[in-house]
């Protein structure tokens, strides 16, 4: 058996591409969804990749500058884990509490425990997770 020569894989025009505008607008949306979540500016750098504390300090001004791939589809998760606990809970503060909230679903550890893990796949598997249980799937 031959193997076959890496070729560079195609871009998908299925995908959406978040421009420089929807990312700068990203950012401000998710450092006030952080502030609603209330959580310390550690967390909060971990769940953007492991940001560096003065780029955060810089977000929190309304300074996002340049933004990768990679934040921006970490933002984008992240807005969809607060949808998904939106359709979920009625009121946005129980759903900000449950976070934090040990689940047994989760093996005693809360949401955030799991997303504080750090990795984007943590990430989209809590947003698959709440798709899931609101029925989204």
């Amino acid at each position: 058996m031959q193997l076959q020569p890496i070729t560079a894989t195609p871009a998908r025009s299925d995908l959406p591409v978040i421009t420089e505008a929807e990312a700068g607008a990203l950012a401000r949306a998710t450092v006030n969804l952080f502030r609603a979540w209330n959580l310390s500016d550690a967390e909060a750098r971990v769940l953007l990749g492991g940001m560096a504390a003065r780029t955060w300090a810089r977000w929190k001004e309304g300074e996002a500058g340049r933004i990768d791939r990679d934040l921006r589809m970490r933002m984008a998760h992240l807005m969809g884990i607060h949808k998904g606990l939106r359709y979920l809970f009625r009121d946005p503060a129980r759903g900000y509490v449950w976070l934090r909230k040990p689940n047994a679903v989760f093996d005693g550890l809360s949401a955030l425990d799991l997303m504080l893990r750090g990795e984007l796949s943590d990430l989209a598997l809590m947003r698959e997770w709440l798709d899931a249980e609101r029925g989204a799937w």
